[in-house]
């Protein structure tokens, strides 16, 4: 009987160990001294603070010491921490590959290559980004698992365009098409879906979400890099736009569309769109409308310089740039005019060297914003336009600011960007710490 009694003690003590071996473990400390903030919002930096940062989650901004026993301390030497950057406006996978080996690769290597280039992304000092069209919901998992290291992505699932639209690259010779044709392998990877007719839109909408995305996507106006449609030209109709968001309401999102000019602008607005992407040739009056509406606007610094898109020299693609670049300067003039909340994007696409000036095109934005509104623009209201995805939010918590009970998204920079903006352009060099929900990626300092 006595040795029943010391198996059965034996066992409930196997059994009770593991137990208290699983009860949680401190969360991992990190803390900040001597360092200069921007906190995402001010026009000056808060000068000699100590920043501690305990799990994934800002636990305590003071200008008094701060006792944190078995943190990892960080000595920022007067250096200046910031809120982590973003981008309203990207792509991952088309962003890391050109269209040529997009449209003839298969899922599997770009998916590969995108996953290199979140993981340079995250190293640019871009924390998190909105992608505005493709099949990134598995790499996105990836990420947030802990698997590969990138950004926050807030999806947005395929790239919902209309037959001749501008994510349609199918060749004229290849239509028409039967109304019950096959998925070209673009769509069947999830990089578009080309979509006519009301049903046809809600279907393609609930597909997205259902898959995960935080926003909706589609094409509302005409396209510089598609091969058939002119920049002019409104794509969907009043009702295939209303359809769009009367779903993704019912999922309590917003959608978004691609469109530069006014008439397609207007006509996303009156349908109930809340953020324009581009908007390059929009005029006076449709920058009012965007305002009444509390709709927003993604804009890029696309310009005839350095980081121009190039196009064969003549080409129906190069002359549709050069009239859509013929508006910037008016755009964000007129974005500042109206008080629109203008947020930063890149729209990087077909060009993986151009992708690398991420952090330069943001600190081009001072052409028409003071340095410390453009680090806002780049960190705190970008931030602003990702919680417009209400409770499709997969990172809920305040981001883009350093202030308690914020998450951990920042950047040590090797000086002060107030005063030399340029410090952002080349991250490699003058990111001295990228940390991304209370994980350190890269930590330089001596």
């Amino acid at each position: 009987m006595n040795s029943f009694k010391c198996l059965f003690a034996a066992l409930a003590t196997a059994i009770t160990v593991p137990a208290a071996a699983q009860q949680s473990a401190p969360e991992p400390k990190t803390l900040f001294t001597n360092v200069n903030v921007f906190d995402g919002m001010s026009e000056a930096l808060t000068e000699n603070v100590n920043v501690l940062v305990e799990g994934n989650l800002i636990k305590l901004v003071s200008a008094e010491a701060i006792a944190a026993d078995g943190a990892t301390v960080i000595d920022g030497g007067g250096r200046t921490l910031m809120p982590g950057l973003s981008d309203c406006h990207w792509h991952v996978v088309q962003a890391n590959t050109t269209n040529n080996v997009l449209l003839a690769s298969g899922l599997d290597y770009f998916t590969l290559v995108a996953a290199a280039g979140a993981r340079d992304t995250l190293m640019r000092g871009f924390t998190t980004v909105r992608d505005m069209g493709g099949p990134v919901f598995g790499l996105k998992r990836a990420i947030d698992e802990g698997l590969y290291e990138g950004p926050r992505i807030y999806p947005s699932g395929a790239l919902i365009t209309q037959t001749s639209g501008h994510a349609d690259f199918r060749n004229p010779i290849e239509v028409p098409r039967g109304l019950g044709r096959d998925l070209t392998p673009q769509e069947q990877f999830g990089l578009m879906a080309v979509t006519d007719g009301v049903p046809a839109v809600m279907q393609r909408v609930r597909e997205n979400l259902m898959k995960g995305a935080s926003q909706i996507k589609l094409t509302a106006g005409g396209g510089v890099a598609s091969p058939s449609d002119p920049l002019d030209v409104s794509q969907f109709v009043g009702d295939e736009l209303k359809a769009a968001v009367e779903v993704a309401e019912t999922w309590n999102t917003y959608v978004a569309v691609h469109a530069y000019t006014p008439k397609a602008i207007q006509a996303a607005l009156r349908a109930g769109v809340k953020s324009i992407e581009h908007g390059q040739l929009l005029d006076e009056e449709t920058a009012k409308m965007i305002a009444e509406n509390s709709a927003v606007l993604c804009l890029q610094p696309f310009l005839d310089d350095q980081d121009a898109i190039q196009f064969p020299p003549g080409s129906f693609q190069e002359q549709k740039y050069q009239q859509m670049i013929s508006g910037t300067d008016n755009a964000y003039e007129l974005a500042k005019k109206y008080g629109i909340k203008a947020g930063f994007g890149t729209d990087s696409q077909n060009d993986p060297e151009l992708t690398r000036r991420q952090g330069a095109q943001l600190a081009k934005l001072t052409r028409w914003y003071e340095p410390a509104e453009v680090l806002r623009i780049g960190t705190s209201l970008n931030q602003e336009i990702f919680k417009m995805s209400g409770p499709r939010d997969p990172y809920p918590g305040k981001n883009g600011v350093v202030e308690e009970g914020a998450l951990a998204d920042l950047l040590l920079v090797d000086g002060n960007p107030l005063e030399n903006i340029q410090l952002i352009a080349d991250p490699w060099k003058n990111f001295l710490v990228i940390m991304k929900d209370g994980k350190i990626y890269k930590n330089t300092v001596k």
